[in-house]
């Protein structure tokens, strides 16, 4: 089954609507686009509950999206598999026409067709996009945006005071090593110091031996 809705004005814009699906059944989108124009959308599956007697999403729904470009031989820019809600991303290379599928599937059991007796059954999806600038893209992106800019700017932050913190380190270590180069360069002085005096006291008392000796005539 395939569909024809306009998603595009000159203007960026964003759209919602939402539209029945036999399950297994592709429902497809055809949409010409300019180049550069990006397309964010959100979608929610939902699929009849006889309990509550409403439309509701659950686990055993997935929903596998494809996007192809038209102009140049059907090449698959998106091929994703999400489960009942979800969001899709893509950036129009080139302008031309773009074709964009939705194809629902379910473990419920349920009829996954839609007919006159059953009128409840299948899957109905709920497709917002935004279209265009930037500026079209809703306020959680945005604030995701946000959010990542302030942890980059908390990083900077950390890795700065770790730059300083080395540097501190370093300038701690360099002034460290001076004064074991200066306690070093004292010991060594004194250790010769020490052996001048040792030498020349062997020297005082080996030549006072001698005379000495000489004295006593013993030699």
């Amino acid at each position: 089954m395939r569909a024809i809705l306009p998603l595009l004005s000159l203007a960026s814009m964003a759209q919602a609507l939402y539209f029945y699906i036999d399950v297994t059944t592709p429902r497809c989108f055809f949409e010409e686009l300019p180049k550069d124009t990006l397309v964010v959308g959100h979608y929610v599956a939902e699929e009849w509950d006889d309990q509550r007697h409403h439309w509701a999403k659950h686990e055993g729904i997935s929903i596998y999206i494809s996007v192809d470009e038209i102009f140049d031989n059907d090449h698959r820019v998106v091929s994703q598999r999400g489960g009942p809600s979800g969001k899709f991303t893509f950036t129009a290379a080139e302008a031309g026409d773009h074709k964009i599928c939705f194809t629902p599937s379910s473990s419920s059991g349920r009829s996954s067709w839609l007919s006159m007796a059953q009128p409840n059954g299948g899957i109905r999806l709920t497709l917002d996009m935004a279209i265009g600038e930037t500026s079209a893209i809703d306020s959680s992106d945005k604030s995701k945006i946000a959010d990542l800019a302030t942890r980059v700017k908390d990083l900077n932050a950390r890795l700065n005071d770790i730059r300083r913190e080395q540097v501190f380190q370093r300038e701690r270590e360099a002034e460290f090593r001076d004064q074991s180069e200066s306690t070093n360069a004292r010991v060594v002085r004194w250790i010769l110091i020490q052996l001048l005096v040792l030498a020349g006291t062997c020297a005082w008392q080996l030549s006072h031996l001698r005379s000495f000796f000489i004295k006593q005539k013993l030699t």
